[in-house]
């Protein structure tokens, strides 16, 4: 399988994701955890069957450290006793916001009220803007069927 359209070789997709790729290094440099972060990058991916961008946060995850176990296991979260507390709070924000059209209401004040519990006001905003980033990169990796398979960890940094 090949990508529709190359978007590292077309000029506007490449003005379009400097910008996408700034303010994911804002993101990056908040206090919402790192690994949390790649927690959420994963979770969102698979949902929206991304694979290459499931292929890359796994891979930059791995590197960064994380076990193959809790990697493993990201998709299964709600079964799994590997992720902390705040984690799972992170990821069932991420599962509501990455499906934001099949809840009448969208995220529920419930899953907001859980992540209030771990996370101060910036790191919501940190994780809402990342839950918004990795879906659009998601949706844009989809639409252009990137295949998976050839990331490098750091690739992209």
């Amino acid at each position: 399988m090949g990508a529709r359209l190359n978007p590292f070789v077309s000029p506007l997709a490449g003005k379009a994701l400097k910008h996408f790729v700034a303010a994911g290094k804002v993101i990056e440099e908040s206090s919402l955890p790192l690994v949390t972060q790649e927690l959420v990058k994963i979770r969102a991916s698979q949902i929206n069957g991304c694979g290459f961008c499931t292929d890359m946060h796994t891979k930059d995850a791995a590197a960064a450290g994380e076990t193959s176990l809790r990697i493993n296991l990201v998709a299964a979260w709600r079964e799994a006793t590997v992720f902390t507390d705040e984690e799972r709070a992170a990821l069932e924000l991420t599962e509501e916001g990455t499906r934001i059209a099949d809840a009448a209401g969208g995220v529920s004040d419930e899953v907001w009220a859980n992540a209030a519990k771990y996370y101060d006001e910036e790191q919501l905003m940190a994780l809402v803007s990342l839950i918004a980033l990795i879906n659009s990169f998601n949706r844009m990796n989809v639409m252009l069927t990137i295949p998976a398979g050839g990331y490098k960890p750091g690739q992209h940094a």
